[in-house]
């Protein structure tokens, strides 16, 4: 049995982006309403005193201390000591397209109500607060400025999760053109119009991801395209093991590659790349922003550099939404078997919605149903279905591909259709979700969010690594989630953070925060990955106010269609105003 672990990841504006991996390799999941794919981008920049120099793609960044901004007399807000220069920074804001790198970035980015730039930042900020000269990463910035500006109260930032999506995208799509709007699309953008008087909306990649560089590089495109069309078993010993040593070979590649082409060494980049990194990173932002105290909104993973900050800078909260939220009190088996329940549960309701379809190919019993799609993809494990591109969909595929369509129930009907061909012997619906789970575009080439989503998911939390454990954590996986089941035994596939090069930089903790104001958790009832307890938990934890969803999806601000939540969080950003204890949206 090969496992696969859902992960939390991302959200876009008209829905979220969901991922799943393989098993032991990585699994992010977001949701997304659209398949589309983005890409990494061009450009980096190079360190000088008092100015900026934007070199081309390739060029290197060695490291002074100093960034490469403009220096501001005085900076907003507190400063850590040392990091007065990193604090002092005023961006350089410019057009976006030079920043897209994929065909779907290149028609939104262009948009000329779009603003970029580039924030330095230092790789280590405990050498640099020590005062010594170190390497330095760009963290890319995205900007829709405040259309009231006698009305502006500051930036409100945005992450959409992963780790590893860009929260430049996020923001861009929220702008993208579009033919035909859905209602729920038109509640989201009366939402932002709303929230925009107010605020620039602002979306940053985080450090390794994205735009910001240098960014996280592990295979090549080539490379990604064969391990996906590997059938990877756990039949015997052996299958396990060849398995494992891929793991190893691709961790060994990480550390190798990420930062090659700018001059930093990748175990170091790698060592400093989790989320205590990028909740500096965002305080640093919020200066150069110019806000004395941050207003952020995090989705899926995004709650937990916004949980993160709130306990490094409770200072300088002013207000933060924290939507599809991450318990940081859960270790790796607590996380894993509560998604793969998740998911489960998922995959009921879409079969007992199923059944009352017309040509529902899963049957008329959702009892069975489980049963009868295995039946459709397990054939896969042996004989994977040829395309007409050339390439074939894999068991991992198929199923990836249907988890990325359990994360809304908007996409139910796409799944229905995908498992309908697959039946038919056609299986490029479920391909082409599985590819934008991979955020593989048209061209074949991949995005590095799966890439940074296991840099930073291996330094954030220590990982089960005794075999024995790692063999009952897969066949408990897969006994909480027999749809994603492949049949074979439980071996000790193990996660790629096992054969991780740097050690974790967290660890599993009840947040403890004084002095912080009250903050807005907002969990889904039917959440597949990041499920409804996790909310509820960190509200009280962490003082904050509660919102219900009802619903199957994960996460519900902002996409979702959801007029009561969109109107309950946008008065909290704008006025502080949070709802009463126990308020419950349908």
């Amino acid at each position: 049995m090969v496992s696969r672990r859902p992960r939390i990841r991302s959200r876009r504006p008209g829905g979220t982006l969901v991922t799943v991996f393989l098993a032991a390799l990585a699994v992010l999941v977001g949701c997304s309403s659209t398949i589309s794919g983005t890409g990494v981008v061009a450009g980096s920049q190079t360190t000088s005193t008092g100015g900026t120099t934007t070199a081309p793609r390739g060029s290197t960044s060695t490291g002074s201390s100093a960034p490469a901004t403009s220096i501001s007399a005085s900076p907003a807000g507190p400063v850590p000591a040392g990091l007065e220069s990193y604090y002092s920074q005023q961006l350089s804001w410019g057009p976006c397209a030079s920043y897209a790198a994929s065909a779907d970035q290149k028609n939104v980015y262009r948009s000329a109500s779009l603003q970029c730039a580039r924030l330095t930042v230092p790789v280590s900020y405990e050498d640099a607060a020590a005062g010594s000269s170190v390497p330095t990463a760009t963290v890319g910035v995205l900007r829709k400025v405040a259309t009231d500006q006698a009305g502006r109260i500051g930036s409100a930032v945005f992450d959409p999760g992963g780790p590893g999506v860009s929260g430049m995208d996020t923001v861009a799509y929220f702008y993208a053109p579009s033919d035909s709007k859905t209602d729920a699309q038109k509640v989201t953008d009366a939402t932002l119009a709303e929230l925009n008087q107010s605020f620039d909306l602002v979306g940053f990649d985080p450090r390794g991801v994205g735009a910001s560089q240098p960014s996280v590089s592990c295979q090549t495109d080539a490379e990604w395209d064969t391990f996906r069309a590997t059938a990877w078993r756990t039949r015997t010993q052996a299958e396990v093991d060849a398995a494992n040593a891929a793991l190893k070979t691709i961790a060994g590649q990480c550390a190798a590659r990420t930062g090659a082409d700018d001059g930093i060494d990748g175990t170091t980049f790698l060592a400093n790349i989790g989320t205590r990194d990028v909740a500096k990173d965002l305080d640093v932002l919020r200066a150069s922003l110019g806000d004395d105290k941050l207003t952020y909104v995090g989705f899926s993973y995004g709650t937990s550099i916004g949980t993160v900050y709130a306990e490094q800078f409770p200072q300088n909260v002013r207000a933060t939404i924290l939507d599809g939220a991450v318990d940081p009190n859960q270790d790796q088996v607590a996380v894993s078997l509560g998604q793969a329940k998740g998911f489960q549960n998922a995959f009921d309701e879409f079969a007992a919605w199923c059944v009352k379809q017309a040509s529902c190919v899963l049957g008329t019993d959702p009892g069975t149903a489980t049963q009868v799609y295995q039946s459709l993809v397990r054939p896969l494990l042996d004989k994977p279905l040829t395309l007409s591109d050339g390439r074939a969909l894999s068991f991992q595929d198929a199923n990836t591909g249907t988890t990325q369509a359990l994360y809304v129930n908007e996409l139910w009907p796409t799944l229905a259709t995908a498992l309908l061909k697959l039946s038919q012997g056609d299986g490029s619906v479920l391909m082409a979700l599985a590819d934008y789970y991979y955020e593989r575009d048209s061209t074949g080439h991949y995005a590095p969010a799966l890439q940074a989503f296991n840099a930073v998911r291996c330094v954030d939390a220590p990982i089960v690594t005794d075999l024995a454990a790692v063999t009952k954590l897969n066949a408990d996986y897969a006994a909480a989630a027999p749809f994603l089941d492949s049949g074979d035994p439980a071996g000790a596939l193990q996660d790629i953070c096992a054969f991780w090069p740097v050690p974790p930089t967290m660890q599993p903790h009840v947040p403890n925060v004084s002095g912080l104001p009250q903050m807005l958790v907002i969990s889904t009832t039917g959440d597949p990955a990041t499920p409804y307890q996790q909310g509820v938990d960190l509200a009280k934890d962490l003082g904050a106010v509660l919102l219900t969803v009802e619903g199957t999806r994960h996460t519900a601000y902002l996409g979702a269609g959801i007029s009561c939540v969109d109107k309950i969080a946008n008065k909290y950003l704008i006025t502080l105003e949070l709802p009463a204890e126990g308020t419950t949206c349908p």
